[in-house]
């Protein structure tokens, strides 16, 4: 069989080119892709700016609960998921697996709703990082830098990197991530040993202390801190045993964050005391864990975490920005983006273009609310502020809806190859994870007016999470005029690499 001849007999296929249509296999280990996903949770983020926040706007003593609680779900979730990842090897992760199990019209949707989302997470990370490299360069070397300036210079560096070897990218990622957890265990050591007056109290692990209206909204908060572990299969393609990897690198990575966080959490109630810290989180809202630091560990200390809080936002951008890379590459290489973004970089195997989307639209929107910064309504910080609550709650909510939709994908994908009775206990908690995922999700979209600080009658609570609204329908739309124009690409979507090699071999076939 000629390429000619099986071009025209396969409409809607565009033939094999060769290893373009592939990312490079046996790139990443366990320990390189620990590391890639774990950089993505941002840990020293989440401990000085989620928690206190937490803290601060719900009021809520248990947050170290919460994080077992969230563990707990997300490890139910990750059963399926896991399993999942053993039968489908794509650089889609959740499209790909909602396409097996709802179908290509649901995977289209899913697709760009994880485009937009965790473009939304990378992007509004540049916010925060820009305004806290100001703050060093005015502390430490009393310079007056606009905010969005490092902003600017930082998504080029992650571009650039984003164009070489992901191995490369891995070491980066680990390096950063490996000190920066290291001082948060530091200062979780010196808390337990230099209590507040409460002593060591496990009060902050009794369920009375979540009670109360805020609970849902606690969770909205805690379940962001995650965001990153379910990165996994996305490099599914780049190791050389991903039915093995790829399901131990989550519930390491899963497990890992939820004590890591529980841990933390636990170890800011037990430096304030138990009854202080939510008084002290308001108070010194971003500020808590430096402070405390600074009376524990000396100011030299509380130094180097200000520089490794700026370098590990620094190693959550270029983890979300590869994994936007390798979204647009696979979609890219089944139709749901022009062809362009389905080709590698010839010399890295890196997704190029898929990294210069990514690059582009970070560039874009950095430019938009630097413009914004210009135009300030009373208080200077707000454009950078909102640039990271907005596009960080917005991420969250689609990230959060894929997970309930993939879990609800892993029963169906089972159940019709007639494996429910082999797989009956995944497919219960895939079952009890999705369920689970859909209240999150309510309470996400039900209270987004305070996850993003705007009045309840704010058109905000309903704008933002309109555009995880907006992808869903534009791709379900995409899916379906792709199904009557285009069969044959409808039923390639969550293929992958699969479609290619098989085409391969067909024109192979004399």
């Amino acid at each position: 069989m000629t390429t000619e001849s099986s071009s025209k007999s396969r409409p809607g296929i565009s033939t094999f080119k060769g290893e373009d249509r592939a990312l490079r296999a046996g790139r990443l280990g366990t320990g390189g892709l620990l590391l890639s996903v774990l950089a993505a949770t941002a840990p020293l983020m989440v401990v000085a700016g989620v928690m206190p926040t937490t803290f601060a706007v719900m009021g809520i003593v248990g947050q170290p609960l919460l994080f077992v609680v969230l563990g707990v779900v997300l490890v139910l979730f990750s059963v399926g998921y896991a399993e999942m990842s053993r039968h489908v090897h794509n650089a889609g992760a959740f499209y790909a697996y909602i396409s097996r199990g709802l179908g290509g019209t649901a995977g289209a949707s899913a697709a760009l709703v994880a485009l937009v989302a965790y473009n939304a997470l990378q992007v509004g990370i540049y916010g925060i990082f820009g305004f806290e490299v100001s703050g060093l360069f005015a502390t430490y070397a009393d310079l007056s830098v606009a905010w969005w300036i490092p902003a600017l210079v930082a998504a080029l560096v992650v571009g650039t990197l984003g164009w070489l070897k992901i191995d490369v990218n891995a070491r980066v990622l680990g390096v950063l991530l490996i000190i920066e957890v290291a001082l948060v265990v530091i200062f979780d050591i010196a808390a337990v040993s230099d209590p507040a007056a409460q002593g060591l109290s496990l009060h902050a692990f009794n369920p009375d202390t979540l009670s109360g209206a805020g609970i849902g909204t606690a969770l909205c908060f805690c379940i962001a801190a995650f965001t990153g572990f379910e990165q996994a299969p996305v490099y599914a393609e780049e190791t050389s045993r991903p039915h093995v990897l790829v399901p131990r690198v989550m519930f390491l990575a899963v497990s890992g964050v939820a004590v890591f966080f529980a841990l933390s959490s636990w170890a800011l109630t037990v430096a304030t005391g138990p009854s202080a810290i939510v008084g002290e989180a308001q108070k010194q809202s971003a500020g808590l864990l430096f402070g405390l630091t600074e009376d524990r560990l000396g100011a030299t200390f509380t130094d180097v975490l200000h520089f490794l809080f700026v370098t590990g936002m620094f190693a959550a951008l270029l983890s979300f920005h590869n994994v936007v890379a390798r979204y647009a590459f696979a979609m890219g290489r089944e139709g749901l983006l022009p062809a362009a973004f389905g080709r590698t970089n010839s010399a890295s195997g890196a997704p190029g273009t898929g990294s210069l989307l990514q690059t582009a639209v970070s560039v874009v929107v950095i430019a938009v609310f630097a413009i914004a910064d210009d135009k300030p309504t009373g208080d200077p910080t707000e454009p950078v502020l909102h640039l990271f609550t907005w596009f960080g709650n917005i991420g969250s909510l689609g990230v959060i809806l894929l997970m309930a939709a993939a879990s609800a994908s892993v029963v169906v994908f089972f159940v019709r190859r007639g494996a429910a009775g082999a797989q009956a206990w995944r497919l219960i908690t895939s079952a009890l994870a999705g369920i689970a995922l859909l209240v999150i999700a309510v309470y996400t979209v039900k209270d987004f007016d305070v996850l993003v600080g705007a009045g309840p009658d704010s058109s905000l609570s309903w704008v933002l999470p309109g555009i995880i609204g907006l992808a869903v329908l534009v791709g379900l739309a995409q899916g379906l005029v792709m199904r009557a124009r285009r069969p044959e690409a409808h039923a390639r979507i969550g293929l992958g690499n699969e479609a290619f090699q098989l085409e391969k071999a067909a024109e192979e076939t004399p």
